[in-house]
């Protein structure tokens, strides 16, 4: 399991130049679907071999200047609650303004590693200008450019040697699915787990996992059994604002990288919002099983919107990943809950399938020869075999004479077709061309 990082800082600093500076190298492998820009507040990151999650709050905040203020001390709250370790990013430009020592004056109280990073430093007589930042009481500094990078390898050094160690996951023989539930708040995740549970408990264990992660609790009813990772439970902050979409994201990306197939939750009455959506993507780009329910689905008037323009339209946000499972349920009168926990364990089942080779070319080679990547300046481009690669995640490569000239557009076919012939519903596949 991942440490989770938290960069903050009030607007303009430099933090999202420097997140994607710590992102940039896995983001072209993470990111497959081209043209999707969609919620670049959360990466994965690895430095001297340590892997880790990074969480920008910039991108979250949105308002006025007035309504910075609030906003930002509710992100360092919720950041000082969530994340492993902080980075607390400053601008050597404006120098310590009254925000920062606000800043600062919250994550002087905390125990958890804080880096206090100096930004836009990047000559020497901005190093001088750097010293007064040890006025906001965090110790040393680190002084770096986010733009071109100078600095940024002290400080990584720094913070990884600071994370605390993650425990392993135990390796377990046959080890149970890991369905978490996810969602914004108030979407009905607690009533979903309670109707699951029941009165009459079938709970073996009540693992916690870390010591503020989400709970395992062991499922073991109707013939279903796997593990459920409770997101709604976690401790609820009365001083964060519910509605804060940083909030969302940021508890469920624990449970997300820490499970198999993702459980979304979302409120019929509130239609499928932005939040919704960045908790979607951070399932994807996680190349996790994901099945949507629409909950509270008996308090839709039924005469406005059908099941069938309902889901049309969520599919239409979803896109281009529109081969997910959508539900409509009821926590409260438990209508279709059993459904979606066999849809849960169809698209665990659907993620672990192998393909043996030959019948994967058997089928493959003849579509490809019917419909050939086009030519490009007068190359035509040869596909003589491919495989599913041995990855926990369903991967495939296809060997080709030029695979630099097989287009974006030509993989979403491949990809349609496979899930045409195989079934790969709710999961993410990864698709490559590769030279023979």
């Amino acid at each position: 399991m991942n440490n989770i990082v938290a960069i903050v800082g009030r607007p303009n600093v430099g933090k999202s130049t420097f997140f994607n500076r710590l992102i940039q190298r896995r983001e072209a492998i993470v990111d497959s679907v081209s043209g999707v820009t969609r919620d670049r507040n959360y990466g994965k990151s690895e430095w001297n071999g340590k892997e880790f999650s990074v969480i920008d709050t910039g991108g979250y905040v949105k308002g006025s200047d007035d309504i910075f203020e609030g906003e930002i001390r509710r992100q360092v709250e919720l950041a000082i609650d969530e994340a492993d370790a902080i980075i607390f990013v400053v601008d050597v430009e404006e120098g310590i303004t009254p925000m920062d020592e606000e800043v600062a004056k919250l994550l002087r109280k905390v125990t958890k590693p804080i880096l206090l990073a100096v930004n836009k430093v990047d000559n020497a007589m901005r190093e001088k200008d750097a010293i007064e930042f040890y006025n906001l009481g965090l110790g040393e500094y680190f002084t770096i450019a986010g733009m071109n990078g100078s600095g940024t390898g002290e400080l990584l050094d720094a913070l990884v040697e600071a994370l605390p160690e993650m425990p392993d996951a135990v390796e377990e023989e046959n080890p149970l699915p890991r369905f978490c539930v996810v969602g914004r708040p108030n979407a009905g995740k607690s009533s979903f787990i309670n109707a699951l549970i029941g009165e009459d408990r079938f709970v073996v264990t009540d693992i916690a996992g870390t010591t503020r992660d989400a709970i395992d609790t062991k499922y073991n009813r109707f013939g279903f059994e796997f593990n459920l990772v409770d997101t709604a439970g976690i401790r609820r902050k009365a001083k964060v604002k519910e509605d804060l979409e940083f909030y969302s994201v940021m508890r469920s990306v624990r449970a997300i990288e820490h499970s198999d197939v993702c459980i979304l939750m979302i409120d019929a009455t509130r239609g499928f919002e932005g939040q919704d959506q960045s908790i979607f993507w951070l399932a994807e780009k996680n190349r996790k099983g994901i099945v949507i329910l629409v909950n509270k689905w008996d308090l839709v008037e039924k005469d406005t919107m059908s099941t069938r323009d309902y889901e049309a339209k969520i599919r239409e946000e979803l896109q281009p990943f529109t081969d997910v499972p959508i539900l409509f349920v009821s926590a409260l009168t438990k209508q279709r809950l059993l459904k979606a926990l066999e849809t849960a364990v169809e698209v665990f089942e659907n993620r672990k399938q192998r393909i043996s080779t030959s019948k994967f070319n058997e089928t493959m080679l003849p579509i490809i020869e019917r419909t050939p990547p086009p030519a490009l300046k007068g190359k035509y481009v040869k596909i003589k075999y491919c495989m599913q690669l041995p990855t926990p995640t369903p991967q495939f490569v296809f060997f080709a004479n030029l695979p630099q000239y097989v287009k974006d557009p030509y993989k979403r076919f491949i990809e349609n077709q496979l899930r045409q012939i195989y079934n790969f519903t709710g999961v993410p596949i990864d698709i490559y061309f590769r030279q023979k």
